[in-house]
């Protein structure tokens, strides 16, 4: 149990930057609020989200709630492999996908909405509004895969 101290630290850091930067868009921004700070590329927006990427599942709460229970069960399961010695990637991305679910998983407790912020505009394609719980999850789903493609993961057992 002593191991998965410093895990929890990085994890309880990586959500408090995300609910310290969604509570000042939400104390210093009206909703729709843009402040460019890179312009044509790089806008801070207060936006909120009832649903997922892209908007998916809008107002879809319950299945959020649901979703995100399990996903904290398959989290525990894949906490008994952690070991950042000898498999930093895959614990990487098991403390990144653990703290962007809580991140959001506390906005949809508290507001039934989550609050982004970060709004790029890539090669003209203009990115999903997203937030630091969002790059979390998404760092974290791809560390996981390519621990699982590259990373031997299945052999250490």
């Amino acid at each position: 149990m002593k191991k998965y101290i410093p895990y929890a630290i990085v994890v309880l850091a990586i959500i408090v930057l995300d609910q310290v930067t969604k509570l000042w868009i939400l104390q210093t921004m009206d909703l729709g609020d843009s402040i460019t700070v890179i312009d044509g590329f790089f806008d801070i927006t207060s936006h909120r989200n009832q649903g997922s990427a892209w908007g998916m599942f809008q107002g879809e709460m319950t299945f959020f709630y649901i979703t995100t229970i399990f996903a904290y069960g398959f989290f525990i399961y894949l906490a008994k492999d952690m070991d950042f010695k000898q498999k930093p990637i895959y614990t990487i991305a098991v403390i990144l996908l653990f703290a962007g679910t809580t991140g959001n998983f506390i906005d949809r407790l508290r507001f039934q909405e989550v609050v982004d912020f970060l709004d790029f505009l890539i090669f003209g394609y203009d990115f999903p509004i997203f937030n630091v719980a969002d790059m979390a999850l998404v760092v974290g789903a791809i560390a996981l895969g390519v621990d699982v493609v590259f990373g031997g993961h299945h052999e250490n057992n």
